[in-house]
């Protein structure tokens, strides 16, 4: 079972019918960049471009300007098949009116095609090494002392290299939905995993007025 992302400006139902038959869980956000910041953790993005073409391709073009980490899988109508191309940077697409059973097999093939593409190594490009199971990281060799929030803020980074989490995302990805503290918590720990990373502090990168990512890259180039 894979959480979908759907994202269209129809809120009432959903782009692709039978999807509505699958056993994957969807959550919905509105065709906007400011709403997309803040979109739930996912494994596949639906992009609903059966109204709007332009405007559908307009968004698929930010989301893949801004590194966006899942694949993306586009609903459209038989008549919108035309305008398709590598411009759209899409994985695959889905017609509105596709079948239950061709509806999960264009998810399954997005989802195995991703699980198989091209990565960042961010091991490699960095030296952190995160060990989920002694729960403990590695930056060139070094072990860091972190507590468990700190690992567990770092490990979730590390998951989605170059993608930007605004500071409410991370709390309630990290910190859980019944957390009640504020944003603030997450500067504070944002702070200590940058002291405790010494010289590789650049590894997590600020994106002003959003929130925070790590960023291979900006280690690389320092």
């Amino acid at each position: 079972m894979a959480v979908i992302l759907c994202i269209s400006a129809d809120q009432n139902a959903l782009p692709i019918a039978s999807l509505a038959l699958l056993p994957h869980t969807i959550h919905k956000a509105l065709p906007r960049p400011e709403v997309l910041v803040d979109a739930p953790r996912h494994d596949l993005t639906l992009l609903d471009a059966r109204v709007n073409l332009l405007e559908a391709k307009s968004l698929a073009k930010v989301l893949m300007a801004a590194n966006w980490s899942t694949p993306l899988l586009l609903a459209v109508s038989e008549t919108g098949l035309a305008a398709l191309s590598t411009e759209w940077g899409l994985r695959d697409f889905v017609l509105e009116t596709s079948s239950p059973a061709e509806t999960e097999a264009r998810i399954r093939l997005a989802l195995s095609s991703q699980a198989g593409g091209k990565s960042i190594d961010v091991s490699a490009a960095t030296g952190l090494v995160i060990d989920t199971e002694s729960y403990q990281a590695k930056i060139n060799g070094r072990t860091l002392d972190l507590t468990f929030k700190e690992f567990e803020l770092l490990r979730h980074l590390h998951e989605n290299p170059s993608r930007v989490f605004s500071r409410e995302q991370l709390l309630s990805e990290v910190w859980g939905y019944d957390y009640f503290g504020g944003t603030r918590t997450v500067d504070v720990h944002i702070r200590r995993l940058r002291a405790k990373l010494g010289e590789a502090e650049s590894l997590i990168d600020t994106v002003r007025n959003v929130g925070y990512r790590l960023n291979p890259e900006a280690f690389r180039q320092s």
